[in-house]
């Protein structure tokens, strides 16, 4: 069982969702970057997702942006995500590890060398934002024979005909992007992301993470009610632009309120169905 199966595993025999948490590597600095993905892990954090700076997010809202902007600017290169990777994974052998990003920088060199690198450096996942599953005839299967499970994204504007194509060849979880638009900017309402999780749950057993606009506690455990995973970025990552190569602690203490709001949701959950 791969880090992602047993961390999404063990979740679900809490009774509970995981939450996924995203940063930008390299920001503020490479050397800085480590010890808020500790701080990450230190606010209970369940699955780190390493965003690869590039210079045009075109899914990302401008929080985001910004923190590509800063990364490129500190020098950050794709051998510095995998060495920061490698270094995380010596410090936390049992939490796993996704990057995320966009195609140019993880096939620039060829998708085997990527892959290649990245389940080197302990990698658990990768998410490619804008690589459509039509187009995927490098990277995905590259990654695939390096055990390094390739994630896909599913929209609402994912229909009945094209989600076989989303889950063909997609492993460690699904991730489902609640609303059309860029990162940070809106949430979707809730009952869209519950009829969308119940759609996705009926074609696919892999576990289905939500993500885009969830910025409170409040929103984590209303969508950890109903899906496996709660997937906060934007509001961590505009904690580590206000807050430079300080951020650890904020970051850590914004995780745990999130955390804490994920595992309560849970045992209410849970209580109710026992008294019925």
């Amino acid at each position: 069982m791969s880090r992602l199966s047993a961390r999404f595993a063990a979740c679900a025999a809490e009774g509970r969702a995981a939450l996924v948490t995203f940063v930008t590597g390299g920001d503020p600095t490479p050397g800085a970057t480590g010890a808020i993905l500790d701080a990450l892990v230190a606010g209970g954090a369940d699955v780190i997702e390493l965003g690869m700076p590039f210079t045009d997010p075109m899914a990302d809202g401008p929080a985001i942006q910004r923190a590509n902007l800063r990364s490129l600017a500190a020098g950050t290169t794709t051998m510095d995500l995998l060495t920061i990777a490698t270094a995380f994974r010596s410090r936390h052998p049992d939490v796993p590890l996704v990057l995320m990003g966009y195609a140019n920088p993880m096939v620039r060199r060829g998708g085997d060398w990527f892959a290649e690198h990245a389940g080197a450096a302990g990698v658990d996942g990768v998410i490619c934002v804008d690589l459509p599953p039509e187009e995927d005839q490098d990277l995905g299967p590259a990654l695939r024979a390096k055990g390094v499970d390739f994630i896909r994204l599913a929209t609402p504007t994912t229909d009945a005909a094209r989600l076989p194509s989303v889950l063909e060849g997609a492993s460690g979880f699904i991730y489902y992007v609640s609303v059309a638009g860029i990162t940070g900017l809106q949430q979707a309402v809730q009952g869209s992301i519950e009829t969308a999780v119940a759609k996705l749950k009926a074609a696919t057993e892999l576990p289905i993470a939500v993500g885009f606009g969830v910025r409170t506690p409040e929103q984590a455990a209303a969508i950890g009610r109903v899906a496996d995973g709660v997937v906060v970025g934007s509001a961590i990552v505009e904690l580590v632009g206000e807050h430079g190569d300080k951020a650890a602690g904020p970051v850590r203490d914004y995780v745990a309120s999130l955390a804490a709001a994920v595992r309560t949701a849970q045992r209410e959950r849970g209580q109710k169905e026992n008294a019925a």
